[in-house]
Parts: structure tokens; C-alpha cells; sequence
């Protein structure tokens, strides 16, 4: 529950990004690359990270940008560079449309504020001061800003951060920590109007209208990663949305709820300012992620020893649980029943265990391995059916099966025989109910349909999984055709 450490974040160094002309993106080196779990990429200097959205090595370049003739260039399409302001009772909120890389995270996460589709974008006054900082510092391109004055405040705009550059899902680079962007003769490339120096988002997909900055056209055009193993079930870590998503929750809690809590500030006055990093990084290596507090920190006697002496009473405990939970809502973690009963389970357990080690005299036992928290009883994602009725037919549905010269049809034959909460235990890594998803990844897919681990509830008949092997060697022969 509490961890405190007179350690802060590392001071930021000067770093930069050159933008190669029509080519990839050639940071300095010591600039860390996470993956959009927060997770480090592992790379050999000198990186060159894609931006034609076309190369084969995601996210680094291949040189694909040659063969496809890539241009660095602005679009004369794009959205104009325009900074709107808008007057609030307690600030100042400024937008530039131009600079938008269209995240969602205002309008999705504080839409009293950020209408979508909507004028005014901008209603300053729906929410508190807090939450108009927090709105601003979480938009990954920068368009946002916020001031007293009708001025842009860096310093209440930008958080203070080492350099690093995340490759968001699906998505943009997503570039902290003041890092400066140069053409290939050092010049700084030039931003729109009242745009972000401390966090920014640059194009990967290659179709973007604001090059090299992200203007959403990876929307429009589909541009997606690899797909990861569809044999693999995802750990709580990744199916919460990673370090990010657990470091926005434990900022809301520790920034939002505590200080208004009477039982709760004494608690935690006197916390490092950065706690929230800390707990998030808990968090991360308990819920299956990489071992970020024991690298980072020390481990579960660093964790324990914070909590010796603290006398937590069982009402201070309560609390503090309860509004993680809301934390967690506000913050957007995924609300399905699967991963919500691993995460309460994990809260209630682990307050309980801080409780019982901050009671006088109390003796934890050392040397205790971080706890590793999985899916509660079985309960994986898309492990029951669905509520909604009507999503699709259920095993049986199917047409006649097909003669032994006849061709077996997907829509016909194979997609019936997986039923709603087989393709929901699946949707993490591709669709069942899509031909072009299940032709992709059909050798995975039989080698465990042969091995009675699909679906998660009993072993298919010997005769569904023929007719599927007979698909399957239909799409090989149509694949090795064209």
C-alpha cells in the first residue's frame, strides 16, 4: 500500500531525434524504446525506427521506405495549424486541431470537458483544475495546453520526465521527456502553434497529413502490428493495457483521492513524489509483467519494509481499496467481469497482507518472492458466453457438411462451429468469425484444436476437427497459388 524513497525521477538530458530526409527516424542513442505495454524493446545501436508504416521489422526500419518510394511531406489535406483558446472559471484550455493525433484520451476519459463532434470541443469549466491538468499532460500529441493567463504553462502543461519513445499499439510514436527533433542538418523541425516541447507524437503508419507528427490517418488506413501469439494466453499485466494503464491509475488515486481523504492523507504525507511510479511498478511485476519494482526498487523486502511500524487500521485499508477500484474505472482499465475479479481479488488480498505487516511487533517472514497474480479460477477472457443474444449461430447451425468432392466454405462450414465464447477468448489476438484472420493463422489454430486446448471447455470430436484440417489444407493449396 505505501512506498517511499527520498530517490526522484532521474534528470532529464538533452537527447534528440533526427528525421531522416524521406527516410526512418535516427534517435540518439540511451533514449529508451518501450513497447506500448511499457515493456523496453531490445534494439542494436544505431536504431532506425520505421516511419513508412511498410517494413517487416516493426518498429525498426528495413529499408521498405526505397522500394515504396515513401515521402516525408506535409499533405496541403491536412488540418490547419490553428490554436483555438477557451476560458474557463479556473484556467485557460488551448487546442490546436492541426496538431491532433486523435488518441481519444480527453474526450474518452473527461467528455464533461472534450466534446466529440461537438462545438465548442472545449468546455474548461466542466471539471475541476485537476482534472483539466491531467486531461492536458495526458495527450500524447501535445495539442493541448493549459494556463492561468491566456498563455500556454509549460509547467503546468508538461511533466518533468527522463526521454523515451513508446510505440503505441496500432498506433504513433509516442515521444517524452523534451526530446528535440532535427532534420539531417541538426535544424529543429518546426511545430504547429502553442504544440507540446516535452511530449509529442510522430508518425510510424506512414500516412499521415502532419508528417512527421501523428495526425490519426493510422485509423483510416489500418495500419496494425504483428499479431501476437494466438496461443498464449495474456497475463493480467497486458490485458490491464500495461505499465502506462497501471501508472494513470496510481497517479489518479494517489493525486485525486487520497489528498481529499481525512483517513487516508496521514497515511501517505510524507510518500516520495514518486510513489505512483513505484506502486505502479508493483503492480506490473505482480499482475505477470516484467520484473520492473525488483529491478527497479528492490524487490518484496523494499516493498515489505515500507510498510513495518505503519499500523494500518482495517478502515484506512477499506478505503484505500475502494478507491483503487474507482481508480482503476477512472482511469479506463478493462471493466470486463474476468479481469475485474482477478484485480479486486488482488487488491483485497494484498491491503489485507500490508494490514497484517504494519501491526506492532508484526515479523514478516524475509526473503518472500514477489506474488505472481493470475485469472481467478479459470475465469479468462471470453471464458463463458456472452450476455447479448443474437451475436452469431451456435455450434450446429451449420450447413450440410460438405460431400468429399465438394469445397468446404467458410461462412458455411467453419465459422458456425465456433461459438460466441470461443471467439471472445480469442479476440486479443485475432477473430475467429474473420475468414482472413482464421486463414492466417490456421496452422496454430489446428495444432491445438488437435490438441484438445481449443476451445478452453472440451476437446472437438474427432469429425469437426477433420473438416477443419480439410479447410485448412484447401487455404494452403489457394495460398501456394497465388
Amino acid at each position: 500500500m505505501t512506498e517511499d524513497s527520498s530517490a526522484g525521477t532521474p534528470p532529464t538530458t538533452h537527447k534528440r531525434i533526427v528525421v531522416t530526409h524521406n527516410g526512418p527516424y535516427e534517435p540518439d542513442p540511451g533514449i529508451p524504446v518501450v513497447d506500448h505495454l511499457g515493456v523496453p524493446v531490445t534494439i542494436e545501436a544505431p536504431v532506425r525506427l520505421c516511419r513508412c508504416g511498410q517494413s517487416q521489422t516493426k518498429p525498426f526500419c528495413d529499408g521498405s521506405h526505397i522500394a515504396r518510394g515513401f515521402t516525408g511531406a506535409k499533405d496541403p489535406r491536412r488540418v490547419p495549424d490553428k490554436l483555438d483558446l477557451y476560458q474557463g472559471q479556473q484556467a485557460f484550455v488551448f487546442d490546436n486541431r492541426g496538431t491532433c493525433a486523435h488518441s481519444a484520451f480527453c474526450t474518452d476519459r473527461l467528455n464533461s470537458v472534450f466534446h466529440l463532434g461537438e462545438e465548442p470541443f472545449v468546455t474548461p469549466s466542466g471539471a475541476r483544475l485537476d482534472e483539466l491538468i491531467n486531461a492536458v499532460r495526458r495527450c500524447p500529441s501535445g495539442a493541448l495546453g493549459i494556463g492561468f493567463a491566456p498563455a500556454r504553462d509549460a509547467a503546468l502543461s508538461d511533466v518533468k520526465r527522463p526521454p523515451q519513445i513508446e510505440v503505441s499499439k496500432d498506433g504513433p510514436y509516442r515521444v517524452t521527456g523534451e526530446i528535440e527533433l532535427v532534420d539531417e542538418d541538426g535544424v529543429t523541425i518546426a511545430q504547429n502553434a502553442g504544440a507540446s516541447r516535452e511530449h509529442i507524437s510522430l508518425c510510424r503508419c506512414g500516412s499521415s497529413l502532419n508528417k512527421p507528427f501523428c495526425s490519426g490517418m493510422h485509423w483510416s488506413v489500418g495500419f496494425h502490428d504483428p499479431l501476437p501469439d494466438p496461443l498464449r494466453e495474456p497475463t493480467l499485466f497486458e490485458w490491464a493495457g500495461g505499465y502506462p494503464a497501471l501508472l494513470d491509475m496510481t497517479r489518479i488515486f494517489y493525486s485525486r483521492y487520497v489528498p481529499e481523504d481525512p483517513l487516508l492523507r496521514p497515511l501517505f504525507a510524507e510518500m516520495s513524489p514518486d510513489h505512483p511510479e513505484r506502486v505502479a511498478a508493483w503492480l506490473s511485476e505482480v499482475f505477470g509483467g516484467p520484473r520492473f519494482y525488483t529491478e527497479r526498487y528492490g524487490g518484496y523486502r523494499r516493498m515489505v519494509s515500507q510498510h513495518i511500524g505503519k499500523e494500518i487500521r482495517p478502515e484506512q485499508r477499506a478505503l484505500w481499496a475502494t478507491y483503487m477500484v474507482q481508480s482503476a474505472d477512472d482511469a479506463g482499465l478493462p471493466s470486463d467481469p474476468e479481469f475485474r475479479a482477478a484485480f479486486v481479488a488482488y487488491i483485497e488480498w494484498g491491503s489485507r497482507i500490508a494490514v497484517e505487516n504494519s501491526g506492532a511487533g508484526a515479523t514478516p517472514p524475509p526473503n518472500m518472492p514477489v506474488p505472481r497474480w493470475w485469472w481467478v479460477c479459470n475465469a479468462t477472457p471470453g471464458a463463458r458466453p456472452p450476455a447479448a443474444a443474437g451475436e452469431a449461430p451456435e455450434v450446429g447451425e451449420a450447413d450440410a457438411p460438405p460431400g468429399p468432392d465438394e469445397t468446404v466454405r467458410f461462412e458455411a462450414h467453419i465459422r458456425p462451429l465456433f461459438r460466441p465464447m470461443d471467439r471472445n477468448s480469442m479476440l486479443f489476438a485475432f477473430d475467429l468469425w474473420k475468414e482472413a484472420d482464421v486463414r492466417k493463422h490456421r496452422g496454430p489454430i489446428l495444432a491445438r484444436l488437435e490438441a484438445g486446448t481449443m476451445p478452453c471447455d472440451g476437446a472437438w470430436p474427432a469429425g469437426r476437427i477433420a473438416l477443419f484440417a480439410r479447410w485448412a489444407g484447401q487455404a494452403e493449396h489457394d495460398a501456394a497459388g497465388e
